[in-house]
């Protein structure tokens, strides 16, 4: 899997204009269970679509930003799935399960 780094309110702006579907994985540094979450997601994602990686402690804002445009409240870690701009898959914590987001594609 190859992570894409997500660093600014712009850059999510446009990928909700131009990518038909991509994840983000909200990520704190800090965080064991973090951590651990990032470790299964990089273990189990088998899908085709970009997963943009967005580190909390330095880009708080852009969190913020996913929060107010998607209306999903921000938490960490977290795994959120964008489909032609809409949430198709949210989860955070140990919910985090990526084979649960074939499912909920259209």
């Amino acid at each position: 899997m190859k992570w894409e780094n997500l660093n600014s309110e712009q850059q999510f702006s446009e990928l909700l204009q131009t990518e038909p579907i991509f994840a983000v994985f909200k990520h704190s540094t800090r965080c064991s269970i973090s951590s651990m979450a990032k470790n299964r997601v990089e273990r189990e994602w088998q899908h085709d679509f970009p997963i943009y990686y967005l580190d909390l402690l330095n880009h708080r804002n852009v969190s913020n930003q996913i929060a107010t445009l998607s209306g999903v409240e921000h938490q960490s870690p977290q795994l959120i799935v964008f489909q032609n701009g809409k949430v198709i898959y949210d989860a955070s914590h140990n919910g985090i399960d990526v084979n649960e987001i074939s499912e909920k594609q259209a």
